[in-house]
């Protein structure tokens, strides 16, 4: 009878521990579950860049940008110009909080090689409440910029834009010109450019990876300089290998979708590029 009565308290001690490790463990893999039905995105601070919604308010770009299903937004000067005073720009800034949205940043913006104006650049950001700027600095302003970078603690992401561009064309001749600078010194990878001067999309971002502070994202329907841009998921980007690096680099910056087609009627066309976008995600491993 003993030698039951302990056969028994044992299957019941493991049968206790079993059940603490399961209910251990439950919380973790309900939290991914939860994570990966509430972020679509897999972490991914998706977004907007508001040049996309160039031919709205700013008001009706807010709107748009949630109707989109996403909370990032990074604003060009037409939602927000350059020339407004401090008090405006805290006011925007309050506005795209209350919207329940992020402001990743603005641009881009062109920078002559004038420190005066571009000091204004900072200001602007500054009282925006902007962490980065997107921006084309003249070649010769780039030590200005790097100073009031590191002077104002805002990320400086410089975008390349394809063929035709003779200082930036590629996100590889910007690394070239920031690699050696201060750390505030980026990269703004266009991918629609990149591709069209025969950039491998995916190779660009690993190298990259330190300095990429901003990703514009993108379609084309061809790999070559007259590729148009088209939305994503209907052209020849490898936007599945694109994403995979960018969370195998733990991109950590503004994923911004910026749609340059139907500036009428942008909203179908930047909803099905979303979903594209969700769909790879939900499949990658």
């Amino acid at each position: 009878m003993k030698h039951k009565t302990s056969m028994n308290r044992r299957r019941f001690l493991v049968r206790s521990l079993a059940g603490a490790a399961l209910a251990a463990t439950a919380p973790a893999c309900l939290s991914a579950a939860a994570s990966a039905v509430t972020d679509p995105f897999r972490g991914l601070k998706t977004g907007i860049a508001s040049y996309s919604l160039r031919k709205f308010s700013l008001d009706q770009a807010l709107a748009m940008t949630k109707q989109a299903g996403v909370k990032h937004i990074t604003l060009k000067d037409m939602h927000l110009p350059l020339k407004t005073t401090r008090e405006e720009r805290q006011a925007a800034r309050k506005k795209i909080a209350e919207a329940g949205l992020v402001l990743m940043g603005c641009g881009v913006v062109y920078m002559k090689n004038d420190e005066a104006e571009i000091r204004q650049v900072f200001e602007y950001a500054r009282d925006a409440g902007m962490p980065a700027i997107v921006c084309s600095p003249d070649p010769a302003a780039l030590d200005s910029v790097e100073k009031l970078a590191k002077e104002f603690d805002i990320l400086i992401a410089i975008h390349n834009h394809g063929p035709g561009d003779k200082r930036y064309p590629s996100p590889l001749d910007v690394l070239k010109l920031v690699k050696d600078r201060d750390s505030h010194m980026g990269i703004c990878i266009d991918v629609g450019h990149s591709v069209r001067i025969g950039d491998n999309a995916v190779d660009v971002i690993r190298q990259c990876a330190r300095r990429l502070y901003d990703y514009h994202l993108k379609d084309v329907d061809k790999a070559d300089p007259k590729g148009k841009a088209v939305v994503v998921g209907q052209g020849v980007i490898d936007i599945a290998g694109v994403l995979k690096a960018l969370l195998e680099i733990k991109f950590s910056h503004h994923l911004a979708l910026e749609h340059e087609i139907e500036p009428d009627a942008p909203l179908p066309g930047i909803i099905a590029s979303f979903e594209h976008v969700k769909k790879i995600l939900a499949g990658l491993s």
